[in-house]
């Protein structure tokens, strides 16, 4: 007997209430840490932002911190995503490491006040997910590495010195294109290229590479 095709429930009248009272919430967190900065916005200063009801902005979030839990979660979800996708679509050495960095700096980029944000409170994410901001971020790589060596994109050696190295390149330079995209978003994207670019140069090439890094 042929199997009919299972439709997609489409979300309720309630549901979709939800999801946007909860996309307010988070916008006006991002105005507020962004214009008052994380330390001095409070509850009130989010809440006035959206045109919710006391009452209702702690049906979602009991506190700042919660809320900086739920932009975190949101901005790694998406980045490991575009991180797993980048890997193992990837046909070549160059591309493996070049689309992984890219996928890293377009979410910095795109993202620079949660980067930033995150970076800054690296002890208490710490506490809170039992591990800091780029191995949150990167929690797939080791993982990928393998795979990659199986399938000849990379070499035999130490997967724990070749996470280790990739990560040390991506976790300061993550936080030069935040900076970067903070001050000049528009020029964002580019700014991602450029240091994916640069990454992937000194990580496959060395210092010699760089010269020929526009």
């Amino acid at each position: 007997m042929d199997m009919l095709p299972v439709s997609r429930k489409l979300p309720g009248k309630r549901e979709l209430n939800r999801i946007r009272n909860r996309k307010a919430i988070l916008n006006a967190a991002r105005e507020c840490f962004s214009e008052l900065g994380y330390d001095n916005a409070t509850i009130r200063d989010i809440i006035k932002r959206t045109q919710l009801a006391a009452g209702t902005f702690y049906n979602y979030f009991a506190s700042k911190q919660d809320i900086f839990v739920a932009l975190l979660t949101d901005f790694l979800s998406q980045m490991n995503r575009d991180l797993t996708h980048s890997r193992r679509s990837a046909d070549t050495t160059i591309d493996f490491i070049h689309q992984a960095y890219l996928a890293l700096y377009s979410a910095t980029a795109r993202d620079p006040l949660i980067y930033e944000l995150a970076h800054k409170n690296d002890q208490a994410l710490q506490k809170l997910f039992g591990s800091g901001l780029l191995r949150l971020s990167m929690l797939s790589l080791e993982e990928d590495v393998r795979e990659a060596k199986e399938r000849g994109l990379l070499p035999d050696v130490d997967t724990e010195y070749l996470c280790a190295a990739f990560f040390g390149v991506a976790y300061e330079l993550s936080l030069k294109v935040a900076r970067r995209a903070h001050q000049k978003p528009e020029a964002g994207e580019a700014e991602a290229q450029r240091a994916a670019q640069f990454s992937t140069a000194l990580f496959l090439g060395g210092i010699p590479e760089l010269t020929k890094v526009p």
